[in-house]
């Protein structure tokens, strides 16, 4: 009877502990899509809602700040006043147009009944206008424990989301290459000094990485200097995201069994940062090599620029895909996926395929090497090689035995389950709420 009474007692605290998730929206991206899986993972153990100004799902336990058709206005006139200054008067040039978040705009969430009555707050990406740096000062003087989860690397730097080779951020921001006029007291070296501020205000926070390679970046950041700092990936449903039989998903699609399939996603495929340059090169290789090859190419995600036509293999663009079922039908359909990424945290369409038992084959950077053993469930090529990137590919396609698919299921079911993600995240809760 005792031990009856003690484990409902645990799981009476567990549920009297409220969290509130806070991100920008619910749908357009890698963070919000890690923020809604781990909203599922975490439901069964806690009292949790996620915040955000934009949403689309019909989650109840997903709240919008905007309550009426004035709240919509002023948070679209937000993303305005922040980016057009920043398009008009401080971007070096087009390529940099997102790729800097000065947040000096926004809505203060403070008053909002979930940021109140939650024991404590777990914020992810809040960019794009949603809270400004003053917004973020207001919930640190809540004094209430904090969790922030970086999706990239705007929480450490002067307001870039990734510094390329840039290492300003060590240090002091400052002479901001993102900048048309990059000097020393630039709104780089303002953001940083301001973050300095902010986070003297509650000492009760531990910054979570998504990779391990992102939580060694933000050690070395002066900004976190003395905070806790962890790294826990993110989760996904593995009962969702699963091989299918090949043949008859193929079939549904209109795909030949005996082709060659090789899948490229990302949620806007002309971002730089995403490599599509380098796939391209890749191709044009692999042409040279195999040019008899049954090969087909498969892409997915926003593209404005793209003539598909144009790629050195038949090819079919699925554009943006937002229901999940056919989403992981399409990586069924794959032979291999490819993900020629420049930077990237911890890509959430390299789980979804490895989840799905297709191998990934990838540059070595960023979080890519804890999700990938090279020729084991893929292959890391050699940064920025696209003759490697076409080795890697022409490698899988190539591959006879069951094995690699095997271990690429395997390393999501070991590492990054709901089951195993949560747990991890629930024990720092924990930790904060003593």
């Amino acid at each position: 009877m005792q031990d009856i009474n003690k484990s409902k007692f645990s799981f009476v605290k567990n549920q009297l502990m409220k969290v509130c998730l806070i991100n920008t929206a619910d749908y357009g991206g890698g963070a919000p899509v890690a923020c809604k899986r781990l909203l599922q993972a975490l439901k069964p153990k806690v009292d949790i809602n996620l915040l955000v100004q934009d949403k689309k799902s019909d989650d109840d336990a997903i709240v919008s700040t905007v309550g009426n058709q004035l709240e919509l206005y002023k948070t679209q006139a937000n993303f305005y006043l922040e980016r057009l200054p920043f398009i008009a008067f401080q971007e070096k040039d087009k390529s940099v147009r997102f790729a800097f978040s000065p947040a000096n705009t926004g809505t203060d969430i403070s008053p909002n009944k979930y940021i109140q009555n939650a024991d404590l707050l777990h914020l992810h990406w809040i960019n794009q206008g949603f809270l400004s740096l003053q917004n973020i000062e207001t919930l640190f003087k809540l004094k209430k424990p904090i969790v922030w989860t970086l999706h990239d690397m705007w929480t450490f730097t002067g307001g870039c989301h990734y510094a390329g080779d840039c290492d300003h951020f060590l240090k002091q921001c400052g002479y901001c290459k993102f900048l048309r006029n990059p000097r020393e007291n630039d709104i780089s070296k303002k953001g940083w000094i301001k973050k300095e501020e902010i986070y003297q205000q509650n000492k009760n926070v531990v910054f979570i990485a998504c990779s391990e390679w992102l939580a060694k970046v933000a050690k070395r950041s002066n900004l976190l200097k003395g905070f806790r700092i962890e790294s826990i990936p993110n989760p996904i449903n593995t009962d969702v995201y699963k091989p299918l039989d090949k043949a008859s998903t193929r079939e549904k699609w209109n795909i030949d069994l005996d082709a060659k399939i090789i899948l490229f996603g990302a949620a806007n495929i002309n971002d730089k940062r995403k490599g599509l340059v380098y796939l391209i090169k890749a191709l044009e290789v692999l042409k040279k090599s195999d040019a008899n090859s049954k090969i087909y190419v498969l892409l997915f995600g926003k593209n404005k620029s793209l003539d598909i036509s144009q790629l050195p293999f038949a090819s079919k663009s699925f554009s943006i895909v937002d229901n999940e079922q056919q989403l992981v039908e399409i990586y069924n359909l794959a032979d291999v996926f490819v993900l020629p990424s420049l930077e990237d945290n911890l890509p959430n369409m390299v789980m979804e395929a490895l989840s799905c038992a297709i191998p990934v084959v990838a540059f070595n950077q960023g979080g890519i090497p804890e999700m990938l053993t090279h020729q084991q469930n893929g292959y890391i090529a050699k940064y920025k090689s696209a003759e490697d990137l076409a080795n890697g590919i022409s490698w899988v396609l190539n591959q006879q035995e069951e094995n690699l698919k095997n271990n690429a299921r395997e390393k999501v079911l070991n590492s990054y389950s709901e089951e195993i993600v949560s747990e991890k995240y629930l024990a720092v809760y924990k930790s904060l709420m003593k």
